[in-house]
């Protein structure tokens, strides 16, 4: 018995002692498999609450600095300008109203008030040293521009007020400072550029009673036809005595309502200009990414920078308000939303670089000092870097050897180590790349099935609304595409490895986006410069403590502060682009779908944002509550959106976010080949600037809607409608309601002088057309024939986008009939049709103030409208004849 006993005893701890191998046995298996799949769990990396707190610490801190520094508008102020009286100026010239070339506002009221101004400061200044000279200019000219898809324009006796300011001793080179007075219908224009004039005003008054004399001179250019696509400086640039001494220029204009006013332009290839910009200005703001932008063309604006760098053939300096663009051109463009600040700001930037200008042995002789474009960033508003694009080049190309040696010396280790190093860093760039592809395809299908269930431009008043759907979404995506790449493809690698592989491969991105933009001779290019020095440094002097200590929260703290720099320069632009964009979708017309495009800059955004947080990415033990909040964000704002809790259009008058329609009543009389009527009707010309249409409007407005909506007249020039501006590409739907008649106290008069066969083959045909200052004319020859010469600019005629032709035409006071002429080749088949003619050609009026606006369906329709919508409105007429 003890026997068995004992025997009993011995194999049950044998048995005891098997299972307990076998269980420390899985438990090893189960800890490889663990160690194998998700490696490291704790050691070296972050947990997920620290990585979100961290980063987005980081983000928010960085774009807090951003905010403070754009609402900083003046520390302080050297007490040479004042702001008050400029302000005085301000309220003085907008009390007068909208002030649209032709208009007695624009033409007399508001001259006579400049020229009181300008005698005062004369009379005032009289004892000192300079002496003061005013000419008002009425020139008369035409010319071709290749904005808005091209086309002519042609003005009569439009103003100019030249004010010369000089030494008593005279002076041989002057500078030109331009603003214009003129305003948009519709408009009191206070930013645009009543503003600029009054600062001017000031400026003048400053530097008039100087005790020390000017070395140079200056010429102040009032100008009164800008919103009528540059037509006054054209006229001064090109046909005032005193153009011929202008040896550089700055012009002030807006693209917005207040803040800062950001230098956008300079040059061409003049970096003098750019340097004495960044010493003298006292409150410097300036920026070549905004240059390049702006210049590309993506921006439907353009300023009179363009007019004397191209007829002028001088350097210049442009600089513009860009804040609250969503008021620009529209009845809240008032002086009260202009703050006092910014008058301040930017009278001591003119003041003190048109001071250091006229001062300096540049402007005797600036053709010796064209060498060359310039490199310029504002840095948080503090103070703008400035150096040689031919410095910038070296300093893009020494980043980028950097970056070689970096990564050639871990490809270098040895044969082994180094060949597997490049396969990893290829699969690994390919890796960042496919989630950027992915994520950018992902947040345009959600931006099209906003679109498509009716909720475009919900942004437009909520515009953190769409942060939060596009941007969760992008980040959202990048995140789980990283995440399953780590947990599926590198179930093998350490975290602390795959974050220095990623590490790298930012790098190694952003390299080849500076030695691309470098190439192409961008300045931009500074930007991935910085992208790439900044983070390498800090890379490079952290190596240590990370391999020791890996992702602690000190080593990750002075990571992001080596990314501060370029960070927060990055956010800096990406509020620049936002606030240019975002105004400027709500009036790019009816084809390109804005969300598309505001979905597309915010992904752009976050891929830029996140391309060295990829780094933390793979630092952090998992990844399961950020995914899990974002997809919560986003399935919410989502839901939010398609049920339509954001209303795109705002009235608040703190705020208001208008949306832009244009409402003509118009009369269109179509004439046959011997000049009888054909057929005539009348009728209220319906356009919305934006995407939605008239979605929004017609249950306010039941008789807008599909069941009057119009199409293009292929036959007709212009699509047979009364354009103002040729943007009949953008604003492809549009809206017809019938009316009576329209009878304004000028219509338009219109007839052929003359018609003659040259010996050349070809058809003259002389005309001529009296009617209200603004008029537009459209031509569109026949099959076969072909427009071989004509009256205006240059005698070479410019066609548009669609093959059409459309000339502009403006005039002042008293301006005599409108006489022009055109060449005609005619088919050279004798098949056609003999009862059409060689040419359509039609002429619009329109009329936009006094007794000849007055339209009772007009302004019926227009009390009609929701107070959040702002209808630019006039009377026009709309003549097609054929010959």
């Amino acid at each position: 018995m003890e026997r068995d006993s004992t025997v009993r005893r011995i194999r049950a701890q044998q048995n005891q002692q098997k299972q307990q191998d076998c269980s420390d046995e899985a438990v090893a298996l189960n800890g490889l498999r663990r160690r194998k799949h998700k490696p490291e769990a704790s050691a070296g990396l972050l947990g997920e609450s620290s990585a979100v707190l961290l980063l987005l610490g980081f983000v928010c801190l960085l774009w807090l600095l951003v905010l403070l520094s754009l609402r900083q508008l003046v520390i302080s102020s050297p007490g040479l300008f004042n702001a008050l009286r400029a302000r005085k100026h301000l309220e003085r010239i907008t009390s007068f109203g909208p002030r649209t070339v032709g208009s007695p506002e624009n033409e007399i009221t508001t001259v006579n008030y400049l020229l009181d101004q300008i005698e005062q400061i004369r009379t005032e200044s009289q004892t000192g040293p300079h002496s003061i000279s005013v000419d008002v200019q009425r020139p008369t000219g035409s010319f071709s521009i290749d904005f808005l898809g091209g086309f002519t324009s042609y003005y009569d006796r439009v103003t100019n007020i030249a004010v010369k300011l000089e030494p008593k001793t005279t002076a041989q080179h002057f500078m030109l400072a331009n603003c214009h007075f003129d305003s948009v219908a519709n408009s009191l224009g206070a930013s645009d550029d009543a503003v600029s004039c009054s600062v001017m005003l000031e400026v003048l008054h400053s530097l008039a009673n100087l005790s020390t004399p000017l070395k140079h001179g200056i010429i102040f250019l009032f100008n009164g036809a800008e919103e009528n696509i540059l037509q006054a400086s054209h006229g001064f640039i090109t046909q005032h005595p005193w153009a011929q001494q202008v040896r550089a220029f700055v012009n002030l204009e807006a693209a917005g309502v207040g803040g800062k006013e950001v230098v956008f332009q300079t040059g061409p290839e003049n970096p003098w200009l750019v340097q004495a910009y960044v010493r003298a200005a006292v409150h410097p703001f300036a920026s070549v990414v905004g240059q390049e932008v702006f210049q590309s063309g993506v921006i439907p604006s353009d300023t009179d920078f363009r007019i004397y760098r191209d007829f002028g053939k001088i350097p210049g300096i442009d600089l513009a308000f860009i804040e609250n663009g969503f008021i620009y051109h529209t009845k809240y463009d008032t002086p009260e939303r202009i703050h006092t600040d910014s008058i301040q700001r930017a009278g001591d930037n003119i003041l003190s670089v048109l001071k250091h200008l006229v001062m300096s042995d540049e402007l005797a002789d600036s053709s010796a000092y064209r060498h060359g474009n310039m490199v310029f960033f504002d840095l948080l508003g503090v103070t703008v870097v400035a150096y040689p694009a031919r410095v910038g080049t070296i300093i893009n190309y020494m980043a980028a050897v950097a970056t070689v040696i970096y990564l050639g010396k871990k490809s270098m280790l040895t044969s082994n180590a180094g060949g597997r190093y490049m396969r990893d860093l290829a699969c690994a760039a390919c890796v960042a790349v496919l989630s950027w592809f992915v994520t950018l395809l992902t947040v345009l299908i959600v931006a099209l099935l906003v679109t498509l269930a009716g909720r475009s431009m919900f942004w437009y008043t909520h515009f953190y609304a769409a942060v939060c759907l596009y941007g969760s979404a992008a980040v959202g995506k990048i995140l789980l595409i990283h995440t399953l790449a780590r947990n599926l493809y590198y179930g093998g690698v350490s975290g602390v490895d795959l974050s220095e592989r990623f590490f790298d491969v930012s790098l190694l991105l952003w390299c080849c986006v500076l030695l691309f933009l470098t190439q192409r001779g961008l300045c931009s290019a500074y930007v991935p410069m910085m992208m790439v020095v900044f983070p390498l440094a800090s890379k490079l002097l952290l190596t240590k403590h990370f391999r020791a200590r890996g992702a602690s929260l000190q080593y990750c703290v002075l990571y992001l502060t080596g990314l501060a720099v370029p960070y927060v320069h990055i956010m800096f632009l990406i509020w620049v682009v936002f606030e240019i964009f975002t105004p400027i979708l709500g009036r790019s017309g009816t084809e390109i779908p804005p969300d598309v495009v505001l979905a597309s800059l915010v992904t752009l955004a976050t891929i830029i944002l996140s391309s060295y947080f990829m780094h933390f990415i793979y630092l952090s033990c998992s990844t399961r509550r950020i995914l899990a909040g974002l997809g919560s964000v986003f399935v919410l704002m989502f839901v939010l959106v398609c049920c339509g809790l954001f209303f795109p259009y705002s009235a608040d008058p703190s705020s208001p976010r208008p949306k832009r329609i244009f409402v003509q009543h118009s009369t269109r009389v179509l004439h046959a080949l011997d000049g009888t009527v054909e057929r005539s009707d009348s009728g209220l010309w319906i356009n919305s600037l934006d995407y939605s249409g008239m979605q929004h409007i017609t249950p306010h407005i039941p008789q807008i809607n599909d069941s009057i909506r119009t199409r293009c007249s292929e036959q007709l020039p212009y699509c047979g409608f009364p354009w103002f501006l040729p943007v009949k590409f953008l604003v492809k739907k549009s809206w017809y309601l019938p009316a009576p008649e329209v009878s304004p106290e000028a219509p338009l008069q219109f007839r052929l002088l003359s018609r003659q066969d040259t010996e050349w083959g070809t058809v003259k045909m002389s005309f001529e057309a009296k009617g209200p200052s603004h008029m537009s004319l459209y031509l569109r020859p026949h099959a076969g024939a072909s427009l071989m010469g004509w009256s205006f600019g240059d005698g070479m005629p410019r066609f548009d986008l669609s093959g059409e032709y459309f000339v502009f035409y403006s005039h002042g006071l008293d301006a005599p009939a409108w006489s022009f002429w055109f060449e005609i080749q005619p088919p050279e088949s004798s098949d056609a049709p003999p009862d059409e003619g060689l040419i359509s050609l039609a002429v619009s009026s329109h009329y936009f103030f006094g007794p000849d606006r007055r339209s009772e369906p007009l302004e019926a329709l227009l009390k009609r409208f929701p107070a959040w919508a702002f209808p630019s409105s006039w009377v026009s007429t709309y003549h097609m004849y054929r010959y």
